[in-house]
């Protein structure tokens, strides 16, 4: 049996699309698999931040499209890209969720500084507003700048200077091989919380195909699926978009799942926080509905405090800086 699984270009994809590969030919002796590259519009367009082009989804519609199309059996997508305002589309659905990689960021600078210990007024590259609001917090003294490209040119153009740190995030490290030869320190989560369903996996394909969900069962993660069940389920009920500071963290342990979740506005003056937890049996048939229930209730505590407001002014915002600088 042979699957074909549509993938972006890009190094990190390629390197988690052969996992997926790996995985399921470990399952299913005899299994091939065919690589089916797509360079979507998010790729292409590396001079502006992405919610300026389309935001992340950009690397999920045209890889699916694919797929949709029958040129390939299923897509694999870095979970933290797939919009949680926009559907699948029609008649697709995300079919597994293997085990999750480290959720956290990363600051990666050349002799492993920490962000405490970095230079007043150091730059620190990154293009995403979570990590921007949540890190001047910390260190209000530092210059956020842009940085758009691959973890390949990322981490050259911190080597050439043109940043004194870079934020990135651990799974896209660790899964590429470099985490443990790249100088780093951990933003633990209560420094800056992760984005919903960074280091997981999606593996993207038609709801009506039984054979391969059947296939695809084999490498499902229960424990991760209910995880990012709660922070996409916080996330939709927010009507968070690509201009939105939102972050969300589920953790499972002791047999409780707990929800952390973050609305900031856009310059960040303004923070909202939200945590909730409940006890959980993994193995019970309701478990995603317990797990999706928690992330509407955290959302509830957000909405409750305003959150509403501030991811509109957020997109206003971001609107309003896009044509000043066009």
């Amino acid at each position: 049996m042979k699957l074909r699984i549509a993938t972006r270009r890009s190094n990190l994809a390629l390197v988690q699309t052969r996992w997926v590969g790996e995985q399921l030919a470990r399952h299913f002796p005899g299994l091939t698999v065919e690589e089916v590259h797509v360079q979507t519009q998010g790729d292409r367009i590396q001079d502006r931040p992405l919610a300026e082009v389309g935001g992340k989804g950009l690397f999920v519609s045209e890889v699916e499209a694919v797929v949709v199309r029958g040129q390939a059996d299923f897509a694999v997508h870095s979970l933290k890209d797939v919009p949680g305002d926009v559907p699948l589309a029609e008649g697709m659905g995300i079919l597994s969720v293997p085990v999750r990689e480290d959720p956290r960021d990363v600051l990666v600078t050349v002799d492993g500084t920490d962000l405490a210990s970095l230079k007043r007024g150091a730059k620190v590259g990154t293009t995403s507003r979570r990590r921007v609001v949540q890190l001047q917090r910390q260190r209000p003294d530092l210059c956020f700048v842009p940085l758009r490209g691959n973890i390949e040119t990322r981490l050259r153009k911190l080597r050439e200077g043109q940043c004194d740190a870079i934020v990135l995030a651990a799974a896209g490290l660790a899964r590429t091989g470099v985490l443990a030869e790249t100088p780093h320190s951990v933003l633990p989560p209560d420094v800056c919380l992760p984005a919903v369903g960074q280091g997981a996996l999606a593996i993207e394909g038609a709801l009506s195909d039984a054979t391969l969900r059947e296939h695809l069962k084999a490498i499902e993660d229960p424990t991760t699926r209910i995880q990012i069940t709660a922070e996409r389920a916080m996330l939709q009920k927010l009507e968070g978009n690509c201009h939105s500071s939102i972050a969300g963290h589920a953790s499972a342990a002791d047999g409780r799942l707990k929800l952390d979740a973050m609305v900031a506005s856009y310059d960040g003056d303004r923070m909202l926080s939200a945590t909730s937890d409940t006890y959980l049996d993994l193995t019970s048939p309701d478990a995603i509905g317990q797990a999706h229930q928690l992330g509407e209730e955290v959302a509830d505590h957000l909405l409750s405090q305003g959150a509403r407001n501030l991811i509109r002014q957020a997109e206003l915002a971001a609107v309003q800086n896009q044509l000043i600088s066009n």
